[in-house]
């Protein structure tokens, strides 16, 4: 009498269970505890990261701990390209260098999720100084006041967090 009770709860863990693991990997996870989220259906949004020794801040959109390595993931609402974009790809290094300054813990690489496609990017020494770099000339341009518009798209200027300030922007 108790054994169809108890397969009848079987089966629904592992309904469970496989409908988890599909969201899991829909939502571009890696397997692993999920330590830091800035996606507000999970809970408050997380302070930023910060790196005091070159003024850099940023909010991953996850954080998840696999064993002994932190891997951050950066989610994009974009349709997924053949290779990631450049900026995309400095973003993520940005979130493995605030990961290896918060944690000290440094992360051998991150994801970039599209919707159709996940990207792992190797955090080298070579991204991390080209990061570097580019920082460093973004702050040059910043103070000599010769920042111009990088690119000739409306929908980007439309979705831009600046464009109500913004004298560059296309109509």
């Amino acid at each position: 009498m108790l054994i169809i009770p108890a397969l009848i709860l079987l089966i629904i863990a592992i309904l469970l269970i496989l409908i988890a693991n599909r969201r899991r990997q829909t939502s571009g996870l890696p397997t692993g505890r999920v330590i830091y989220s800035d996606t507000r259906g999970w809970k408050m949004v997380e302070a930023p990261l910060f790196d005091p020794e070159i003024s850099l801040t940023g909010r991953p959109d996850y954080l998840v701990e696999q064993g002994n390595q932190i891997i951050p993931v950066e989610v994009k609402s974009s349709q997924a390209p053949s290779h990631p974009y450049e900026s995309h790809v400095y973003q993520l290094a940005a979130y493995c260098r605030l990961v290896q300054v918060t944690y000290d813990k440094r992360p051998a690489y991150g994801l970039i999720h599209y919707p159709e496609r996940t990207f792992a990017v190797d955090y080298t020494p070579g991204l991390e100084t080209a990061l570097l770099q580019l920082l460093t000339e973004m702050r040059r341009c910043s103070t000599e006041g010769q920042i111009s518009r990088s690119h000739e798209s409306p929908g980007r200027c439309r979705g831009c967090g600046y464009r109500s300030i913004c004298d560059q922007r296309l109509e």
